[in-house]
């Protein structure tokens, strides 16, 4: 059958379809009816004289068919975006863009400013919405599909294309009149006995992994779904704990703690950016990758004091249009 005997536009229904397994959820991603997605099901059900989708008790899965069917389906839409994207042309300058970027609590206290005074200067009209992490559904490729971009730490298996942007590493923030601190450090010893307030992502840190390889099981007495509140839970207490140093920087005079190294060689944080492959040829995406990538070399190229030196130094700042998204 010739390419004119059927409507591609039912392609892109086809991929929605497989990948969701979900007609609604299908509908909901291509801004369509439920009942309009129903429809695109049955004309694909009679050209293929498949089912394609299966209800099992209360899901749907994919016939044998469909699981063939879908690689091939994604490997063709993503050769179309890329030949049609050819001759599309960006200019940040006059774009109204708007995107989707999910990162960290942290990634947003450390990388948000820098990102957005570059985005002022060359693309005011740009929009950005920041999502929070949330764990059950980043490891997916449909919540990759619903995000331009996405900045974790490397670890997680992400489907789509990656890039390391920014290193950081792990040290201990506790009050700076504990008495565990003697000039100016603490002991591993000191670390193993004291109570930890601690980051619960879902996932060991870097840091934790360290810990575990050295014997050490943390005495977590509080913990947090991030790490921007470990600071203040801190000081003025008999807690410790470690956090990454250009987070611990920013808030070591606000929240009145101290700043130590890690009894234990350094322990690296590194977070990359992450990208759904079908968005690797958009124009307007490689801007947003390219000042991604801009703005973690320059953190990379200034220490974490130099950056809460800044902070310092600054009170008001004119960023462009921003929201951070629950």
């Amino acid at each position: 059958m010739g390419l004119g005997a059927i409507d591609l536009n039912l392609l892109v229904a086809l991929e929605a379809l497989l990948e969701e397994k979900n007609v609604t959820h299908a509908g909901v991603r291509l801004s369509t009816s439920q009942s309009a997605m129903s429809g695109s099901l049955a004309r694909l059900r009679r050209h293929f004289n498949d089912e394609l989708l299966v209800r099992v008790g209360r899901e749907y899965e994919l016939t044998p068919l469909a699981e063939r069917l879908l690689p091939v389906v994604q490997a063709s839409l993503h050769k179309a975006e890329e030949a049609l994207s050819l001759t599309k042309h960006f200019d940040p300058a006059r774009s109204r863009q708007r995107f989707s970027v999910v990162m960290s609590d942290y990634v947003m206290m450390v990388f948000v400013e820098p990102l957005l005074r570059v985005i002022a200067e060359e693309a005011p009209g740009v929009r950005i919405d920041f999502h929070p992490i949330v764990h059950g559904q980043i490891e997916t490729e449909t919540h990759l599909r619903c995000h331009d971009l996405m900045i974790v730490p490397l670890g997680y298996q992400l489907p789509g294309v990656s890039e390391t942007v920014m290193h950081d590493r792990f040290v201990c923030m506790l009050a700076p009149d504990n008495p565990r601190l003697v000039d100016g450090r603490i002991t591993l010893r000191d670390l193993a006995e004291m109570p930890h307030a601690a980051c619960a992502i879902g996932q060991l840190t870097p840091a934790d992994r360290q810990l575990e390889t050295l014997g050490i099981t943390p005495k977590v007495q509080v913990s947090t779904p991030g790490f921007n509140v470990l600071p203040f839970l801190v000081g003025g207490t008999d807690l410790v704990s470690l956090v990454p140093e250009r987070l611990a920087r920013r808030y070591e005079s606000f929240a009145g703690c101290a700043v130590v190294p890690t009894p234990f060689p350094d322990v690296p944080l590194v977070e990359a950016m992450y990208w759904h492959h079908n968005r690797h040829s958009d124009p307007a995406h490689r801007w947003l990758r390219e000042t991604v990538r801009k703005v973690g070399a320059a953190l990379g190229e200034s220490s974490a004091e130099e950056i809460a030196a800044t902070d310092d130094s600054h009170e008001e700042h004119a960023f462009p249009e921003l929201t951070v998204a629950s």
